[in-house]
Formats: C-alpha cells, structure tokens, sequence
C-alpha cells in the first residue's frame, strides 16, 4: 500500500514564491496524516500555461530556484512537483522533479508533446523519455505528464514494461464539456493495457481563458475509480493505493530506480476510502466552470470589483448573476444606460434583477452624449439615409461611459456577448464587445437561457426575472427592434453554427443534411466575416471544445471559400 496525497491546488502563472507557498502548505498536510508522496499538477512551480514566459532567459532558472526552496524544506514525504526543467545546454523540457528530505532526488521528464487546439507545447519544450523509475516508500513509480497517458503504445506502457507498480500522471488538463467523460475512458484504456494503478493529478482554477476543472482521480489496476477530487475547488486528497499485482504488463528492458524514501517506519493506519463526489448536471458543470474563470480572471489580475451594462435582457442577467456568485453582489456593480429606444420593461427588468441579487445598479441615460454625436455627424452623414453607422453610435457610447466608470473606480468591466453573436459578428466593435472579460462568449444563445433557467431553478425563485427569460431578444437601438430582424432564430443559428466551429462541418455538407441551403451559406459567410471583429474581442471562459480565439485561428485577410461555400 502506498498512501498518496492527490494536491489538487489553484496555481497562478508566473507566481513562483506564491506557488511553492501553497504547495508547502499542502505538503505539510500530506506529510502530517502520514503520507508517502504528495504529487501536484503539471508545471505546478510557474503555473499553466506559461506561454512565452518560457522564452525569458531567467524563468527556467527562477523555476529551479523555486524547486529547491520547496525540496529543502521536505521531510521523507515525497513530493513529485512539475515545473520547466533545462538542460546545461538550455534545452527546455516540461519535467516533474522528485524530492524528499530535503534534497532534489531526480526528475522525469514530458514524452509526448501536445501541440493542438489550445496547447503549443513544441513551441518551448523539447521531447523526453522514460528513462527510470522511483523507488517511493518501497514501490517502483513512474511518473508521466499529461499527454503521456493519452498516447498508445507511449511513454506509460513503457514505464509499466520496465517495472512500474504504480503510475503517477501530473496535469493541466483544461475543462470543456464532456471532458471528465474522455479523461475516464483514456485513463481505463491505458490500465486496461498496463494492469497497473494510475494517480491522475488535475489542476483547478482559472488562468485567463483557460478553465481547469480539477476532478483529480485515483483508479485502481481494474479501472474502478477509488478517489476523485473536488470539481472547481481546491482539494488535498490522501488515498491509500493497494499495490497487488494485477497481472504481467508485456516484457521490456527493466528502468533504473532512483531511490526516494523507505517505508514509514510504523505504517499508519489505513484509510477509509473517501467518498466519491456526486456527478454533476451538465449545466451545472458549465455554470460552476463560468463562476471559477470569471473569479479567477477578476483576482488574480489583482481587481475586487467588476461592473457590467444592464440591458433587462437574458445576457446581461446571467453575466451579472455569475459575477454575483464568483466574487459577492457587494463586488458587482450594473449600469443601465437607456436612450430613447429603450423600453420601460427592459429598465424595469434590470433594476428588478439588480434588487434580486443585491448589487449595486446606477442610472445613466446615453441621450445627452447620442443628440450629442448625432449633431456632430450631421454634416458628414447628410443626405444619406440612416442605418447601422448610427444606431451603433449607442452601443459606441454606452462603452464609453463603462470605460470611464470602470478607469475611475478601478473595477474591471465585463463584456456580456455570447458565442453566437460572435459567430456571425452580432454585435456592435468597440461598442457592446467593449470589456477586459467576457464570462459567456463560448455559450451558445440558447445555453444562455436554459443556465439562466438553471440558476433560477437552484435558487427557488426568479433571481433573473421571468420576463427576461421570456420576450423577445432585442438590442432596442431602433423602434420595435428584435434579433429575428436580422437573424433566424437562435435554435436554428445555434444548430448550423456550432456544426460550422465546433463540428467542422462544411455547407455543403450541412446541405447535404437537408439544411436550408440559403441560410446555411448566409451563415457561412456571416461566419467568415466576423473574424476580425473576434480578434479584438476579450478574453472569454472557455468552456467548449472548440472556442473562438486559442482553439480557433484564422486569418482576418481570407480569400479561401473552397467547398466550405459550395
């Protein structure tokens, strides 16, 4: 038996004293319920992702500096601890180093480098390989990193043949919907050809646009899920680890072992096994994961307070309501700007939802500064007819006026767009895209409902008034304005686009589905045009598959149609 201590911590990027801090902290944990190794996630020392941090001359050196500090204040406890590790040459490998009284023991190094979607990790690091085992408390460990475990016939096969009893995985495993589901599958895969247990160590927390989910996991040599950590929390798990052979693993040369620590002297008593978390519900996994981006955004980048437009429609509503629960309705404060196209519901709408949560909502109407660029743009514009140029100009002043509060009291100001307004562009630059972070722009219109019903539902009564949740989206910056003015509606604009980004799909085979042909190209180009207005758009929480931005690039200046747009 092995008593394994899961430190399932919230990390910061380039926070390296504050870092080691909260690991020493939950090494002690470890240690004082008598544990044989605590094993944090992956490039725990600087955080993930460290992008270009990696390329400053000083920051593998920093990180080293960071380790040993966390080593010489060890006991026998293990702690398997990732961070960027050079060579004397400055070859830069993504590594998990090994301590224990006192001293660093050795390190392991990243095989199988990811370099897909939102991960570029062959930009810095350089390949490694297996190259020995861990001799901890008497068990042969080997130890991956992250996409290591995902690859077959890779580096966790090659650590099972050389010896391993037991292996230890460290991640920065971002969340998007179903991500728990592929993680157990991959993970049931690789020990239904291993026979061997695995400690699957996630990290948790918010790091810009990423939103990593923890759930951290511990799965004995059949596959069966013995401990599973915390969703969105920071959590120290201890679990002891039953080590009997689980069958023969196919023969290869035997690893060296590095020895770590011996057994404790008088084995503790064994522990219970810990209570597996109750699943969660699919919107609540979304919401919990908004809540933690939106929190960690805000903090980390050393902001209390936040505010926000309220419009009296659903998108505005649940960004406020996330805001609420991420940082507390004293920390929240709404603006409602009305202009002479704004409805007395939608007014009433906002200050009902500002009273339901407890947040602070001010009064500034836009007319004065509207008359006053309409005056100003007369000349330019006469004898022309009016159209989008001026109703955007709203949108254009209502940013100014958030910018202005925002810079005056040092809140951070959150754009409240969502994912399929940025698909076909929806949305006014410089005007309501205007934000340092966007908490829902990769949700879907139609999510953003069914999670605004959701909250409603979780909080026993209508914190986002019935109402909002019923009328007719609209932007009222004309008379009697509504989306379906310019857009179908959003559960057939939500089903074509999201084949388009998230399902790669093409038109003409989205027609060759008996989608409506007409619409469908309309969409696709819609699609392609806005991609200049994505590029200057904020930050957003990631929470799909495949999101605008990191997941997504490509370029503004774009001939190429091809079949997409046969």
């Amino acid at each position: 038996m092995l008593r394994v201590g899961v430190c399932q911590l919230n990390l910061t990027v380039g926070d390296l004293d504050g870092n080691v801090e909260r690991m020493l902290a939950a090494l002690a944990e470890v240690s004082g319920r008598g544990g044989d190794v605590a094993v944090f996630p992956e490039l725990a020392v600087c955080g993930y992702p460290p992008e270009d941090l990696l390329a400053k001359p000083r920051f593998a050196q920093d990180c080293q500096a960071a380790l040993e500090k966390l080593a010489a204040a060890g006991d026998r406890c293990a702690a398997v601890v990732g961070l960027p590790s050079a060579d004397a040459d400055g070859t830069l490998y993504n590594a998990a180093a090994v301590c224990a009284n006192g001293a660093v023991v050795g390190t392991a190094r990243k095989a199988h480098l990811p370099n897909y979607g939102v991960f570029d990790e062959k930009r810095h690091f350089t390949a490694g390989a297996p190259e020995a085992l861990f001799e901890i408390a008497g068990t042969a460990v080997g130890i991956s990193i992250c996409e290591d475990i995902w690859i077959d016939g890779g580096a966790v096969e090659r650590l099972a043949a050389g010896g391993a009893e037991l292996i230890v995985n460290l991640n920065a495993s971002p969340y998007c919907v179903g991500k728990l589901d592929e993680r157990l599958a991959v993970l049931r895969r690789r020990i239904d050809r291993i026979r061997r247990p695995v400690v699957y160590v996630n990290l948790v927390g918010g790091q810009d646009e990423l939103v990593f989910d923890g759930r951290s996991l511990v799965l004995d040599a059949e596959g069966a899920v013995l401990a599973q950590a915390a969703a969105f929390a920071e959590e120290v798990l201890l679990v002891d680890v039953a080590l009997e052979a689980a069958g023969p693993v196919p023969a290869a040369a035997p690893l060296a072992r590095l020895w770590v620590n011996d057994p404790a002297a008088a084995g503790p008593q064994a522990l219970p096994p810990p209570a597996l978390p109750a699943p969660l519900h699919p919107l609540d996994e979304v919401y919990e994961a908004l809540v933690a981006a939106t929190r960690d955004y805000v903090t980390k980048n050393g902001f209390s307070d936040v505010c926000l437009g309220l419009s009296g429609g659903v998108d505005s509503s649940l960004v406020a309501v996330i805001a609420a629960d991420a940082l507390g309705p004293g920390r929240v404060h709404g603006v409602m700007m009305p202009s002479r196209f704004s409805s007395e519901h939608s007014l009433a709408d906002a200050e009902a939802l500002s009273e339901n949560l407890g947040i602070e909502a001010r009064r500034i109407g836009i007319e004065p500064a509207h008359r006053a660029f309409e005056e100003m743009l007369a000349p330019a514009f006469a004898g022309l007819p009016p159209g989008l140029a001026e109703e955007n100009v709203q949108s254009r002043v209502r940013a100014v006026v958030l910018m202005a509060l925002a810079n005056k009291f040092d809140w951070l100001l959150l754009a409240t767009g969502n994912k399929s307004e940025a698909a076909v562009g929806y949305s006014t630059l410089y005007g309501d895209s205007a934000g340092a972070f966007a908490p829902i722009a990769d949700v879907w219109k139609t999510q953003v409902y069914a999670l605004a019903r959701r909250r409603n539902e979780a909080a026993g009564r209508p914190l986002i008034p019935q109402r909002v949740l019923e009328k007719a989206p609209s932007a009222e910056l004309r008379p009697d304005q509504r989306d379906s003015d310019s857009l179908p509606p959003y559960e057939t604009l939500d089903q074509i686009a999201r084949a388009l980004v998230e399902g790669d799909k093409t038109v003409a085979e989205l027609i060759a589905a008996e989608a409506d042909p007409d619409l469908v190209r309309r969409l696709g180009r819609l699609l392609d045009a806005a991609e200049y207005k994505r590029r200057q758009g904020p930050p957003r929480a990631r929470v799909t598959s495949k999101a605008f931005g990191r997941d997504r690039r490509i370029p503004i200046t774009n001939r190429y149609r091809g079949e997409a747009r046969d």
